[in-house]
């Protein structure tokens, strides 16, 4: 069993779906834009991925940001700015039963890491 956090109604979340769908692969969904982020989850995910890897800087949320707001460089700053726009985390995060964390979807990647 795999834990995905993100946006149900985007379309990278999407392929995630649909490929855990068509490779039997038992799946949790935790939409963090309804539920939120827990604060401890962040800073895990970013002591294992790095904030940066967890930072979408290509999307609208990103882009409506002040320089002041993007202007991050730690990872307190990362981890508080993601707790308040948590449409700016990539996505989908995915959790598998060892620990082991994994941002964004590559069908390649989801088939090893979920196996």
């Amino acid at each position: 069993m795999i834990k995905i956090y993100g946006i149900k109604n985007c379309d990278t979340m999407k392929k995630a779906f649909a490929w855990c769908q068509a490779n039997g692969v038992s799946h949790e969904f935790h939409d963090y834009k309804k539920l939120g982020v827990p604060r401890e989850h962040l800073v895990k995910w970013c002591e294992s991925l790095g904030w940066q890897a967890l930072v979408n800087r290509k999307g609208p949320t990103w882009r409506k940001l002040s320089p002041d707001q993007q202007a991050i460089t730690t990872l307190g700053q990362a981890v508080a700015m993601m707790m308040e726009h948590s449409s700016v985390i990539r996505r989908p995060v995915v959790e598998n039963d060892a620990g082991e964390v994994l941002v964004g979807f590559d069908p390649t990647l989801f088939d090893s890491f979920v196996r």
